[in-house]
């Protein structure tokens, strides 16, 4: 059967608005969702009360909305995927009209005034792979709603004044890999949903007040690099499921109330770290021979805690290490045998910070200190039972800003080549039995901002050239049998 022309082109018709119809529609589409996300970045500029470098100033309808700063459009549709507003000083509120940007992948506000809570509407974001707004002064709870934006990779929301706990549904977003809520005002503890996230690089929630324990659950973290958990107040012990996930990078539980010894084989289950941290806790036991394993350790510190016995004397093979933090714990035995592990420090060309007062260290402080790398800048000694002279050694320490022996029973003189040391800030060794003169060779000091020698034996005239010392600070030469007046 034959069909009429005009049967013909009707077909023809219908065949081409087919195809076009749809297009038609969906151009339609874009341009009416362009319009939203213009209308919700000018209901975002209304809730700004301080834009002092006028970065938003080109936010209206004079510029197409693709090429406003801090804005990033698709490439293939003009919806926003990316606001970036960071370090511009603004100040306001983040508008709830964010939540109609739902092609948004990337949010970016650090480092501005931003004040108020986190909207709850942040929840419609669902393809929203990154969210930063650390330091602001954003206030409020975490929304649980930003739990429904299950493409989240990065949530960063350091130091702000956020209160309230982390919401327990963290654990449904599988594919995070970054949560850092770094000085906030937190509290609850450390959800167990958190082992759900087996691709989680990166856990930091230090200086927040949150308590309990550490969750056994964080076995389940095996990409786990970073756990930072320092100054809160978390006790208990330490799960042994933590010492096992090897890939971590840096353990910070510091300032916390965790008791219990450091596992004898802890250099063998975390052999990666680089930097170990669990001072100012209550751990006690010893000093873990098997730390010298972590050859890449960086910086170790367990200070103010309750070890004992001896420190390991193969620690040689630390040749990464800069920082090591030893003091105010019950090590060293009272005894010239205390030192032995100097031997090994002398291997520590990177050494920069080595503090190891309020311990029980004693006997004569030997030679071998003088051993130590040219970089090291501070020196703790203070509060031991250090009897003997002061080494001539310390003369090679020539980059040395701080140096504490305070309240030991050092005898003798202060020696004349402590002038050497011209980068020197800090001299503090007060409370010996030191006699003799203040050499005049600590004039040379020029840097120096803090000088302590109370409570010694000192005797005679205090030198001239200590007026010298332009930088200083404080002095405290009392209780000696020193004479004359203080040089100005």
């Amino acid at each position: 059967m034959k069909l009429q022309p005009n049967l013909c082109l009707a077909a023809i018709f219908l065949l081409f608005f087919s195809f076009k119809l749809p297009l038609f529609s969906i151009s339609a589409i874009h341009v009416l969702s362009n319009h939203t996300d213009r209308l919700a970045l000018l209901h975002f500029k209304q809730s700004i009360t301080s834009d002092p470098f006028g970065f938003l100033s080109s936010w209206n309808d004079s510029v197409s909305l693709c090429s406003w700063p801090g804005i990033t459009c698709g490439r293939r549709h003009p919806r926003v995927t990316r606001l970036n507003l960071q370090g511009h000083n603004l100040k306001g509120s983040i508008s709830p009209h964010i939540g109609n940007l739902t092609f948004l992948r990337y949010i970016n506000l650090m480092n501005n005034s931003f004040s108020g809570p986190i909207p709850w509407q942040v929840g419609y974001l669902f393809r929203l792979q990154c969210l930063i707004l650390a330091n602001n002064t954003i206030g409020g709870k975490i929304p649980v709603s930003l739990m429904n934006c299950s493409q989240l990779k990065n949530i960063n929301l350091y130091g702000n004044k956020l209160n309230g706990e982390i919401p327990k549904e963290i654990g449904t977003l599988i594919k995070l890999e970054n949560f850092r809520v770094t000085q906030n005002n937190l509290t609850g503890g450390i959800p167990t949903s958190l082992g759900n996230l087996s691709s989680l690089l990166l856990f930091t929630v230090a200086y927040n007040n949150l308590a309990g324990n550490i969750p056994d659950e964080i076995r389940g973290l095996s990409s786990l690099e970073y756990f930072l958990v320092g100054v809160n107040r978390l006790s208990g012990t330490v799960p042994s499921s933590l010492y096992n996930l090897s890939s971590l990078n840096s353990v910070s539980i510091a300032g916390n109330q965790f008791n219990g010894n450091l596992p004898s084989n802890i250099g063998f289950r975390l052999p990666n770290l680089q930097l170990l941290e669990v001072g100012g806790n209550e751990f006690s036991g010893t000093i873990p021979n098997s730390l010298s394993n972590i050859s890449r350790l960086q910086v170790l510190d367990l200070y103010s805690n309750n070890f004992v016995g001896p420190v390991p004397t193969n620690f040689g093979n630390l040749l990464e290490l800069w920082g090591l933090n030893l003091g105010q714990n019950n090590l060293g035995g009272n005894s010239s045998y205390d030192w032995g592990f100097l031997t090994s420090l002398a291997n520590f060309s990177k050494l920069e910070i080595l503090t190891l007062e309020l311990n029980n260290f004693g006997g004569a402080l030997p030679d071998s200190i003088g051993n130590l790398t040219s970089q090291l800048r501070l020196l703790f000694l203070g509060g031991n039972h250090i009897h003997g002279s002061i080494p001539l050694s310390l003369e090679n320490l020539i980059n040395l800003n701080a140096l504490t022996m305070e309240r030991n029973l050092l005898t003798g003189d202060i020696p004349e080549c402590l002038g050497k040391l011209g980068k020197m800030q800090l001299l503090a060794l007060r409370g010996n039995r030191i006699s003799g003169k203040i050499p005049s060779s600590l004039g040379n000091l020029t840097q120096l901002s803090d000088l302590e020698l109370s409570d010694n034996r000192l005797e005679g005239s205090i030198p001239r050239n200590v007026g010298n010392l332009k930088s200083l600070s404080f002095l405290d030469l009392s209780n000696n049998n020193l004479r004359g007046e203080v040089p100005l």
